[in-house]
């Protein structure tokens, strides 16, 4: 990290001489902000800051930010490849609103693109403060805040017509969206639809149908007073790829096996099924009550599906050829690899060939399964007893189930912008959102069977009664078919309130801005099932969680000249657990995590900007520290040789680093960047953990202390460079290349490995000491990158313009860009539960033509 501090500090200031020729203290010529046009890809694309501030009556003109910072949109589209993050964040971090309406999700902070996926042009007016900074719309967070504007007013009058093909997640889009800007009867309306799908994606095993919609219709009723209606959605259905170990990688020779999908009478089916729709429907009233002040109050309501399927089982038998003993139909279940067998030679060859010649062995057998099914082979044995009647029909030993996640929330929301006098300017509004998000289970695919019984496989066979395993004992033994509801029903409810209001001054040589918020948050859970295992509180509401929270920011900038400008900025904020990570088990009970308290954020950032003509740059130098998450798991815990409940309280992480990027004008047509960030993301704690058992309260292991302070954060790219050409054709065409640098990826470890009982069988000169604890760092690596577009003029007020980019041209397929430890491991066998691994796709390309007029 300090070696690319040291090279990042040598290029921001090599320039810097050049610009000083031409520095003098007046003003530099404004920047034109603009808004380009937003690539479709499977991540977000981001924008930076725009604080703007009415400067023409003073000396130097404050900082404009325009939409272009060369290293938000590198760090958010090439790097986001690699999984970089900029500064570290999860992008809970950052608040994101359309229209002003916060969209991010209630349960987990996070936003989730994918619910305006394929509305590229209806979304492209987007404003986002990069980190900390001015937010006119709401507080905002240490990551920023974002606005997409869907005003129908403020879109150009203008209709386009897009068809893209790529071979990423989807291989062809089309896209269509009419706007009349606002006409003379005072109606503004824009209209947007979108398609995009894959037969199969770039990974083997995986398809993509979504659609888009969108319209956005605005009546000017007067001067003062405009009604707006936004209503968008993004109902989407895809094939998921899976992850796998090192070990599947080689012997299937694919870095992208994917073990999620096998074949059903011929055709290719894929059991990781993603189904969403979350529309969202928003009415706004904005009011100029001067051109000094100005109100936005909107309402909006979604609602929708979350749905994700997966296999299930009940004490299955893997289908391969002979049988030989395995409880789980995934192909890539440890003990059908080879390394399962490493002490016995003539089935460790065995299964190596099985897994190198025979297709049907490494993916899933959905033939052999309906097999099972149909002709019962699963004994009935007792089965009259568990459902407490006769049974007739066939019971499923294998079934696919529909994991939901529908929600329903209703926001309402309040801001004004009101100009005091040309050196101040006040903002301040609202927020009121009450979601709920109901879980629960159904029966997808019986796979040729007729019923399923519903009650807990892993309960029954440690079962002291009849009701332990039962999963609802209002309906002890039910026999469920396609369509109902089993294994659990709950909804979470989580309502919030939130106020904020913000200053800001520009002076002469000093702007300032000063923020502050407060916020109530209430959550609870109800349960609609009364599980056998928790029997006293899994029915019903739960105790009312209530955290108040507040947050403080602030920042100046510092206007030595014209072209260059120093900022400071400085948060102080609290933030209440999300309801994800709140109880041990939502699942089956209301059980809190110990000690649940509100999380502490601290963050600060300094930056140097240059606006000349010649060279735009930001350096900027960034610590954050997190203190009190909480982090909640649930796997198999081979120790305790059941599934258990892993909940670590009193997390802190510390994430400081450094982050450049310079746009350099070369000669009027050639232009060259260098984009580079670099950070040291680590926990900077020992945390407590308690552990259950899933199946019932016993205690398993009580304030068990993880070492892992100063391990670092993993699952991301720490480091990223990139420099960039282009040539801008005087016949209206562009070609371009950038060469990207990545290092400092580390593992997602598993805090079950740095604590006392994983190495009590162990003194520290033995090696699997160290290869229990030490942190995996992956390989740096590097990618090329080429685009290229043209535009031609049809005729007058008729525009084509194409596109077309190349990612990793030189096809490096041996990039693993992140991956994690796996949460099950044994410590007598350390290779048992190797680390699962994500690959950078090869070359990819994507051609964009858009016709506009």
């Amino acid at each position: 990290m300090y070696k690319i501090l040291t090279v990042i500090a040598v290029l921001f200031f090599l320039p810097t001489a050049i610009v000083q020729a031409q520095t003098n203290d007046e003003p530099a010529p404004s920047d034109t902000i603009e808004i380009p046009e937003r690539p479709e890809f499977d991540f977000p694309v981001i924008s930076i800051e725009d604080i703007e501030g009415d400067a023409e009556s003073h000396d130097i003109s404050s900082l404009l930010q325009g939409s272009r910072d060369v290293y938000v949109s590198t760090a958010g589209f090439t790097f986001g490849q690699a999984r970089y993050r900029i500064r570290g964040y999860d992008n809970e971090n950052t608040v994101v609103t359309i229209n002003g309406i916060p969209v991010n999700d209630p349960e987990t902070g996070r936003v989730f693109y994918s619910n305006w996926g394929g509305l590229n042009d209806a979304t492209r007016m987007t404003v986002t403060h990069s980190g900390i900074g001015v937010s006119r719309e709401n507080f905002g967070g240490i990551g920023g805040a974002t606005n997409i504007t869907t005003r129908a007013s403020q879109y150009s009058p203008n209709t386009r017509i897009t068809y893209s093909n790529a071979n990423r997640s989807y291989t062809n889009r089309a896209m269509f969206t009419h706007s009349t800007g606002m006409q003379e009867n005072g109606w503004a309306l824009t209209l947007s639809g979108s398609r995009r799908i894959a037969a199969e994606g770039y990974v083997e095993g995986t398809f993509y149908d979504a659609w888009g919609y969108f319209l956005s219709a605005e009546r000017r009723i007067n001067n003062e007073h405009s009604i707006g209606l936004i209503a968008f959605g993004a109902p989407s259905e895809t094939g998921r790829p899976g992850v796998a170990t090192q070990e599947a990688y080689d012997l299937t020779g694919n870095n992208y096996y994917n073990p999620n999908w096998g074949f059903q009478n011929g055709e290719v089916r894929n059991s990781r099924v993603n189904n969403y729709h979350t529309p969202w429907f928003i009415l706004s009233h904005y009011y100029e009550v001067t051109p000094d002040i100005l109100i936005q109050t909107s309402a909006a309501y979604t609602f929708g599906r979350g749905s994700s399927t997966a296999l299930n089982w009940f004490d299955g038998s893997k289908p391969h050829p002979d049988n030989l003993a395995g409880h789980d139909p995934r192909p890539d279940y440890y003990r059908y690899f080879p390394s399962f067998f490493a002490n016995d030679p003539l089935n460790f060859e065995r299964y190596t060939q099985l897994w190198q010649t025979d297709e049907s062995f490494r993916q899933l057998n959905w033939d052999m399964m309906y097999q099972y099914n149909i002709k019962n082979l699963f004994t009935q044995q007792n089965v009259n007893g568990i459902a407490g009647n006769n049974v007739e029909g066939n019971r499923s030993q294998f079934i696919v189930e529909d994991r939901r996640n529908d929600r329903n929330q209703f926001v309402f929301n309040s801001f004004a912008n009101v100009n005091v006098n040309p050196t101040t300017t006040l903002s301040g509004g609202i927020n009121v959102s009450l979601a709920q998000t109901h879980q629960y289970k159904l029966i997808d695919d019986l796979l040729g069977g007729d019923w399923w019984v519903d009650i807990d496989q892993f309960a029954l066979r440690d079962a002291t009664d009849e009701d332990f395993a039962q999963n609802d004992l209002q309906n002890p033994n039910r026999l469920v078919t396609e369509g109902d509801r089993f294994g659990y029903d709950f909804t979470g409810n989580i309502n919030r309130y939130e106020a904020f209001a913000q200053a800001e001054w520009i002076l002469p040589r000093w702007d300032f801005y000063l923020a502050a918020n407060v916020s109530q948050t209430t959550f609870w859970r109800t349960g609609h099932m009364q599980n056998g295992r928790f029997p006293e509180n899994s029915l019903g509401d739960s105790q009312k969680q209530n955290f108040t929270n507040f947050g403080l920011k602030g920042g100046t900038t510092f206007k030595l000249t014209g072209r260059h400008y120093f900022t400071a900025n400085a948060a102080y904020l609290t933030r209440a657990p999300f309801f994800r990570n709140a109880y041990i088990s939502s699942r089956v009970r209301d059980d809190l995590i110990p000690q649940l308290n509100s999380e502490t954020i601290m963050s600060g950032d300094v930056s140097y900007f240059i606006r000349s003509p010649l060279v735009k740059s930001r350096l900027t130098l960034f610590a954050s520290e997190f203190r009190d998450q909480t982090w909640s798991r649930s796997f198999y815990h081979e120790e305790f040789r059941t599934f258990v409940n892993y909940s670590m309280y009193g997390v802190d992480q510390r994430h400081l680093g450094a982050e450049l990027g310079m746009d350099i004008n070369l000669t009027s047509s050639l232009s060259m960047s260098l984009v580079a960030g670099t950070g040291n993301y680590f926990y900077s704690n020992r945390p407590t953990v308690t552990i259950t058992r899933d199946n019932d309260r016993e205690l398993l292991a009580e304030e068990k202390t993880v070492y892992w302070k100063n391990f670092k954060v993993g699952g991301m790219t720490h480091t990223a460079g990139s420099v960039g050409l282009r040539y801008n054709a005087p016949r209206f065409w562009f070609v371009g290349s950038n060469f990207n640098y990545f290092d400092d990826i580390y593992l997602d470890i598993n805090p079950d490995r740095r604590t006392e009982s994983a190495l009590a069988d162990f003194v520290e000169s033995d090696p699997n000491w160290r290869s229990i604890i030490e942190q995996e760092k992956l390989d740096n690596n590097f990618t090329l990158d080429i685009y290229g577009g043209k535009s031609w003029r049809i005729q007058r007020g008729m525009f084509l313009n194409l596109n077309i980019s190349i990612s990793n041209v030189l096809n490096n397929q041996d990039f693993q860009i992140g991956g994690f430890e796996q949460l099950r491991y044994d410590s007598n066998n350390i290779d048992g539960f190797p680390p699962k691994y994500f690959y950078l796709y090869g070359r990819t390309y994507f051609v964009n033509l858009v016709f506009r007029m």
